[in-house]
């Protein structure tokens, strides 16, 4: 099983989180709650205002999100989903682990840090950087930016 982070519309209570737990799509089990340990700009973009981590370690915020263990096929479901490895690509980033439901012994401890896969991206377009850069990402958040749904494009 691998780690997943996720940063946007795949956690819970937003708009594509019912994909994280469609058994069609593969296996995905919550492991906790954690933020990047370096600092990354999440960006709001496009005509869609799609979630955008920018590969730019050092810039931006701590970003905040969860952590699943996915199987193979749900890792698989997810490259496609993310249009890896074209629009987004997947890497290895480090996190700190904040909350962990239940604690069972493959659960990371609240403090430590942990290696999990996320799908940032490298390919965006320079004016990004310029944007306002968020710790947390809620789909109809405070922002205004409100996300379109793949089903509503």
């Amino acid at each position: 099983m691998a780690k997943v982070f996720v940063y946007g519309t795949l956690k819970k209570g937003q708009p594509n989180y019912f994909r994280m737990m469609d058994h069609a799509n593969g296996q995905a089990e919550f492991v906790a709650h954690a933020r990047t340990v370096d600092r990354y700009p999440l960006v709001i973009a496009s005509k869609y205002n799609t979630p955008f981590l920018l590969n730019v370690p050092g810039t931006g915020q701590r970003v905040h999100g969860e952590i699943y263990s996915v199987e193979q096929k749900m890792l698989e479901f997810l490259d496609r989903l993310e249009n890896c490895p074209r629009k987004y690509q997947r890497r290895l980033i480090r996190l700190e682990v904040h909350e962990r439901p239940g604690g069972g012994e493959h659960t990371p401890k609240a403090g430590s840090s942990v290696e999990a896969f996320v799908y940032s991206t490298d390919t965006y377009e320079p004016e990004w950087l310029q944007k306002p850069t968020y710790e947390r990402y809620e789909a109809y958040g405070d922002h205004g930016l409100h996300y379109v749904c793949l089903e509503d494009r």
